[in-house]
């Protein structure tokens, strides 16, 4: 039996059954796209931190410190001016979800606090940073005369 368009009725339920598969193909690609992009977002958010407390130790020469904490991972000074808030300049929300691991390969200690400074020169500790998420993980190295990363790990689910 011929449609009014041409088609049989089988013709058009091919065509929306290929439609459909085409569609529960593209929906799983997509949000791995999606993934990706957030995971690359947390990435990038953490770099922010990391340029601010190189730029700001360099231009103030004045020592920085980026805290990891229970609820956020921030930026703040090493010590605070008595005319300042005693407030972070910047942070980065962490979900009960989210998990950091942070190393430093030269520390004196076998526990660091999770603080990593960068001096009144720019100079920091060098640092290995760990990330896993619901996005996927990412690791990256900084380099501690310049806070310059290297990705070392990167992989979205």
């Amino acid at each position: 039996m011929k449609h009014r368009d041409g088609f049989t009725l089988f013709e058009l339920v091919i065509a929306v059954f290929i439609l459909v598969l085409l569609l529960g193909l593209a929906v799983p690609s997509l949000s791995g796209v999606l993934a990706d992009k957030r995971l690359h977002r947390s990435l990038d958010r953490f770099n922010s931190l990391v340029r601010q407390a190189h730029e700001r130790s360099l231009a103030q020469h004045r020592a920085y410190l980026i805290v990891w904490g229970d609820h956020d991972v921030s930026l703040r000074p090493a010590l605070f001016l008595k005319t300042e808030e005693h407030v972070p300049i910047d942070s980065l929300l962490v979900s009960k979800a989210d998990k950091w691991q942070v190393e430093f390969p030269a520390a004196l200690t076998k526990k660091p606090l999770p603080e990593w400074i960068f001096w009144e020169s720019g100079v920091c500790e060098p640092l290995r940073v760990t990330f896993a998420g619901r996005d996927g993980s990412w690791a990256t190295e900084y380099s501690p005369l310049s806070a310059l990363s290297e990705v070392v790990a990167y992989a979205p689910r």
